[in-house]
């Protein structure tokens, strides 16, 4: 995997990095909480590039990967600005988006906030609602510190940004944002005029119950609720063991409903 294309632009104040694959219609892919564009998208990157006609476009986000940091809280709302003001620096003023997690809950706003630059959208592995998350989710985040971070969340980060005080930033603004977390209305939902494709895992941390709830909410939307864990379906898990069978389906399946 090769990017054709890599670097920072300055958006809203902080330098944001990017990497582009392929060519074609984009698809722009946004990670989850703690991860950074590789951690959560190459496997899904090894197989959409040069082959179905996308330019992927993964973007870190503020605190994250290899982006510069700011002393704010994180909201959702912030990174969709942040998201379509780099995709305005690269001339990409219409697109199709794929997040997972929390990256899921962005592009959801994205589709809210900028209903004009929204092609396609696939959330995968989200919640808009508390109740979404399986039971006793929220209050271990209460409880959260840096040493209950997944030791390969870690091990990413430092590797791509080795200052530990970062981490330590990224950490404790990613912990916030979740444990002040207030529903959203069903209007951010039901406003969604693409076409939408929601995916998890039936052991997922989200609520198998909760993704049929957003599918029904959205008027042009399709399910897939897969046999897997929060992201197995498209991603190593923290063993760095691969479902490859499981993962090519996902990746079809998001294929073909990108091309419908």
């Amino acid at each position: 995997m090769h990017p054709i294309e890599k670097g920072y632009k300055t958006v809203n104040g902080i330098q944001m990095y990017y990497e582009v694959y392929g060519s074609g219609k984009p698809l722009v892919l946004i990670h989850g909480g703690g991860s950074s564009i590789l951690f959560d998208f190459k496997e899904v990157i090894s197989r959409l590039e040069n082959r179905f006609q996308l330019k992927l476009i993964g973007i870190d986000l503020q605190n994250h990967g290899m982006t510069e940091h700011r002393n704010i809280p994180e909201t959702f709302q912030q990174d969709a600005h942040d998201v379509v003001a780099l995709l305005a620096e690269i001339k990409i003023n219409k697109a199709s988006f794929w997040g997972f997690s929390n990256g899921g809950n962005t592009v959801m706003q994205i589709a809210y906030l900028y209903p004009g630059i929204m092609d396609k959208l696939i959330v995968a592995s989200s919640f808009y609602k508390r109740n979404g998350m399986q039971d006793g989710f929220f209050e271990s985040m209460d409880e959260a510190s840096l040493d209950s971070m997944p030791e390969p969340l870690k091990i990413n980060f430092l590797e791509l940004n080795p200052d530990f005080s970062r981490l330590e930033n990224m950490f404790d603004k990613d912990s916030k944002r979740m444990q002040s977390f207030e529903d959203w209305g069903d209007e951010i939902l039901t406003s969604i005029n693409s076409s939408a494709l929601f995916i998890s895992g039936d052991k997922d941390i989200i609520k198998p119950e909760h993704t049929v709830e957003m599918w029904r909410l959205v008027k042009r939307s399709q399910l897939m609720i897969l046999p897997a864990t929060h992201g197995s379906y498209m991603m190593a898990d923290f063993e760095g063991n691969t479902d490859e069978k499981l993962i090519d389906l996902t990746v079809n399946e998001v294929a073909t409903f990108l091309k419908d």
